[in-house]
């Protein structure tokens, strides 16, 4: 099974879910990968500290031109949908941070003047902690290509696992690329407007990919009941409340796991993980 563990923004504690939730998997004896998907602020490993068993480079395949064989003919250009191939004055420019390695531009040019060539984009990491499997994703400073790094973070999935993945915040393109695939989508969010109004958002970006969701609600107990009432209003179920607890933020600041630094939350994960496995799930 594949949960992922998203937000409709950041800082609503979904990084700290998807740790305590992996965790109490393991402890109950099941075989678990955590991923982090966040690949431009990846920072599981700061509650982890995972030994690091393996590093590799990732790389996305880009168009190399040899301007010997090129005729300027512009198909290359006309088949380009991020606009990375420009023709100027009878010569081919191409623009690195746009390509989406799609591979078009090498299949229709007719000269056979176009080779493809690896363009670094980040690195994915394994590593073991506390026998949890976490592999994470690092892109590299400046780029821009998150979708191609989560690929290759999620491609080490091992189907007979149960797999955590800590997605990005938001709903733009990197995070569809995260849930997607997912069996189920917990939404971790906050009663305060701007909380309703970015759940609302992943809601949406949810049922448009025909996922399954829960909610869990953080620092329950601050703002109003719109969140509570919004959810009851879209079927959508209330997996768990968290309170506003100074205890969860003293251990957040000293990189603790809540579960091992509160012993009170166990029996509250452990609730949550329970009603994750028996949800509803997408069926493929």
């Amino acid at each position: 099974m594949k949960i992922s563990v998203a937000s409709g923004k950041g800082g609503t504690g979904k990084t700290t879910v998807a740790i305590n939730l992996a965790l109490t998997a393991v402890r109950q004896g099941m075989k678990v990968q955590l991923l982090d998907c966040d690949v431009e602020e990846p920072n599981c490993h700061l509650f982890l500290r995972p030994g690091i068993i393996q590093n590799v480079t990732v790389f996305v395949p880009v168009p190399q031109i040899d301007e010997r064989k090129c005729t300027a003919c512009g198909k290359c250009r006309d088949i380009c949908r991020f606009n990375a191939i420009a023709v100027v004055a009878g010569k081919v420019l191409f623009f690195n941070e746009l390509c989406h390695g799609c591979g078009g531009c090498t299949l229709i040019c007719p000269e056979g003047a176009i080779i493809e060539v690896g363009r670094e984009i980040g690195v994915v990491e394994e590593g073991q902690s506390d026998g949890l499997e976490v592999v994470q994703g690092s892109l590299r400073v400046g780029e821009a290509m998150a979708g191609p790094l989560i690929r290759a973070v999620k491609n080490r999935i091992q189907q007979d696992n149960l797999t955590i993945i800590d997605v990005p915040p938001g709903t733009s393109c990197p995070v569809i690329e995260a849930v997607k695939g997912s069996d189920f989508v917990l939404l971790v969010t906050e009663p305060t407007p701007f909380g309703l109004n970015d759940l609302e958002l992943a809601v949406g970006m949810g049922r448009e990919l025909g996922l399954p969701l829960g909610v869990v609600i953080n620092r329950s107990d601050i703002g109003d009941a719109r969140v509570i009432e919004y959810c009851g209003k879209e079927n959508l179920p209330v997996l768990m409340e968290i309170p506003e607890d100074r205890s969860i933020a003293e251990a957040y600041s000293r990189g603790d796991i809540i579960i091992d630094a509160i012993p009170g939350y166990k029996n509250s994960f452990a609730g949550l993980l329970d009603k994750i496995l028996k949800a509803p799930v997408r069926r493929i």
